[in-house]
């Protein structure tokens, strides 16, 4: 079967290596560069932990990502993954139905390395936090970070090397016949047939696709480098991956790198945006906001240089779950977008997901990914529900 992905981000790729490895001919679209600097997977850092508060499904999912994350470093002979551990504390004591009160729970249920730190704690433990305004939390030790960026590029050639053909070209549009997708047209006009299309464009979705629109919405969220001037706080064992109240706030952050650079972002409702504009800064307002935390959280970094910054663009789902599915409606199409923020972790699983999709094999995973409008009304539901108010997780 031929099959043509639109989109060379992680999802696109994983699923394009094991549809190739599965024996079907694969043709991967992206308008490039490859790697493309505007995609949200190209950047320094993305948080792998399994701690999901109550949602069993992510954690499992992540805890077999997890799992596989060295096995690539060693593959790659590349430090791709970090164990860092991940940080994650609260203002106020923990209460049943917080994101960190919860995952403390799963996570003791599955037999996790997970500890719960007080004020105390954090102030011996990790300096560089204000542990004056942060009395609770949890500690999840077999969790950390990928560099993004150097995993994309490591699977570009990996990609090519197993017989992916990979076309720096503009999507135009799906090509229909006898009520069916059948392949896609090209900006230039060029037909490509295939039996099978996956979209994999991330916050490009709703572009590419506008009837999309009721179920996604693109959204930037502002993301800092900083040059701290007291490296050693920063260093990962004093300072893991982490979340700062982050279902109020939405700041988390990374240890500084071997570039010397401190990574904080917000993970929360963003603005939304096209990610074709040109105006793709980090604003004042954003920046004074960094400002307003870095006082609260971590005092040390306040007068750091931000050395760079950048909008990281989201595909958000109404509901923050990820869209793996055939469209019910246009056979031979199948979505795997949506990931709301929160996707790169399971890199090393999400591929094979994405492949039963195409294939229409049955995976537990991907009821909960399902397509989530039956054509009565419920998309305009979905859209409703898009609030700029709602909790989220990094």
């Amino acid at each position: 079967m031929t099959i043509i992905v639109v989109g060379a981000g992680i999802n696109g790729l994983t699923a394009a290596l094991e549809l190739r490895e599965r024996g079907h001919e694969v043709v991967m679209i992206d308008p490039g560069p490859l790697p493309n600097p505007l995609a949200a997977s190209t950047d320094i850092s993305k948080a792998v932990r399994s701690a999901y508060g109550a949602e069993e499904i992510y954690t499992e999912l992540a805890e077999r990502a997890i799992e596989i994350w060295p096995q690539w470093n060693a593959v790659f002979g590349q430090d791709f993954y970090h164990e860092t551990g991940f940080l994650c504390m609260r203002s106020k004591e923990m209460q049943p139905g917080d994101f960190e009160y919860e995952s403390l729970k799963l996570l003791e249920r599955r037999g996790r390395e997970v500890e719960r730190l007080d004020a105390a704690q954090l102030r011996e433990k990790y300096p560089a936090w204000n542990a004056k305004n942060y009395e609770d939390g949890i500690f999840e030790a077999r969790a950390g970070y990928a560099q993004s960026s150097r995993v994309i590029s490591a699977l570009i050639p990996k990609a090519e090397e197993i017989g992916v053909q990979l076309r720096e070209a503009r999507f135009a549009q799906l090509h229909e016949t006898d009520g069916a997708v059948a392949g896609v047209i090209l900006s230039d006009g060029e037909k490509i047939l295939a039996e099978r299309v996956l979209v994999a464009a991330g916050a490009w979705t709703p572009e590419l696709l506008p009837e999309t629109r009721p179920y996604f919405r693109t959204t930037g969220q502002p993301v800092f480098h900083l040059r701290p001037n007291r490296p050693e706080l920063f260093a990962p064992d004093y300072f893991p991956v982490f979340g700062a109240d982050i279902s109020t706030t939405g700041y988390y952050g990374f240890p500084i790198n071997r570039d010397g650079v401190v990574k904080i972002a917000n993970h929360g409702p963003g603005r939304e945006m096209s990610p074709e504009s040109t105006d793709r800064k980090v604003t004042t307002e954003e920046t004074e906001r960094l400002r307003n935390f870095l006082r609260h959280t971590f005092p040390a970094l306040l007068d750091a240089e931000i050395v760079h910054t950048r909008i990281c663009l989201y595909c958000d789902t109404a509901d923050g779950n990820f869209w793996i599915a055939p469209d019910p409606q246009r056979p031979g199409l199948v979505l795997a977008t949506g990931d709301s923020g929160h996707g790169f972790k399971f890199a090393p699983v999400i591929g094979r997901i994405i492949a039963d999709a195409v294939e229409d094999r049955p995976n537990p995973f991907l009821e909960k990914f399902r397509w989530r409008s039956n054509g009565d009304g419920s998309a305009k539901k979905e859209a409703a529900r898009f609030a700029p108010d709602r909790d989220r997780v990094v």
